[in-house]
């Protein structure tokens, strides 16, 4: 009775085990295959943060550039 329950339980075990990883190869199988909505929608919502700093970022850089350039015209102003 009690190797019964061991091997029932062990064929489940085994079931779950085989069940998982068909799954995962299913998600691998469709991901790589063909256009996937699901994958383009996680890609487009992982880059909008890092687009939207990035942009940030492009306009500090603006402001220190035009910061630099006055700066360097005040300075040929006062040396002449």
């Amino acid at each position: 009775m009690e190797s019964e329950r061991a091997t029932i339980a062990a064929l489940i075990f085994i079931g779950l085990i085989v069940g998982a990883n068909f799954v995962m190869y299913a998600i691998a199988r469709g991901a790589t295959r063909g256009d996937s909505r699901w994958m383009r929608a996680l890609r487009d919502s992982i880059s909008k943060p890092l687009e939207s700093r990035d942009k940030s970022m492009d306009e500090l850089r603006k402001k220190m550039e035009e910061l630099k350039t006055k700066g360097d015209g005040e300075k040929s102003d006062s040396s002449s």
